[in-house]
């Protein structure tokens, strides 16, 4: 087993939502093996309030969630990323920052909860299904044998773990 912690980024449009959640599920579910970032490439400056209340439910940390320009982690200074995913369609079809290093890069689209609407328990359940969406698949991932599998291979398997049906 390699003592690598490998630093993941979580991009999405707004970086009010689905990023930052999955920022604290590999946190969690990752920590020590893993060191996990999210931005968004048009931040909408603050994070859903529906998000921190699910982190909150959770018992996640939510104290260090903010909205951020993926900028940031283009700069000077940044941590050095491994991976970056894409949980929205639109920063997936957006062009990207260049990123140091040449992470490993895959799509892992899920419904926007930001853009639910209805009535609490229906806004409710749009951010419960991401986030066990999210779970699902980070779970899969913390678990591939990385310091077995050749790039290639752990590339195939990230674009995979986007494709699963949740």
């Amino acid at each position: 087993m390699t003592d690598k912690t490998y630093n993941v980024l979580f991009l999405c449009t707004g970086n009010s939502a689905r990023s930052i959640i999955a920022e604290a599920i590999l946190n969690r579910l990752g920590h020590g093996r893993f060191r996990a970032y999210s931005a968004g490439s048009m931040p909408k400056g603050k994070v859903h309030p529906h998000s921190l209340r699910l982190l909150a439910n959770l018992k996640y940390d939510a104290s260090v969630a903010r909205s951020k320009s993926w900028d940031e982690f283009a700069l000077p200074g940044a941590p050095a990323l491994d991976f970056v995913f894409t949980v929205c369609d639109n920063a997936a079809n957006e062009v990207c920052p260049i990123w140091p290093g040449q992470p490993m890069t895959a799509h892992w689209g899920v419904p926007d909860p930001a853009a639910a609407t209805g009535s609490e328990a229906e806004i409710g359940a749009a951010f419960a299904l991401a986030y066990r969406m999210l779970n699902n698949r980070i779970s899969v991932f913390t678990s591939l044998p990385f310091d077995k599998v050749d790039r290639l291979s752990l590339q195939t398997k990230l674009r995979e773990i986007g494709a699963s049906r949740d």
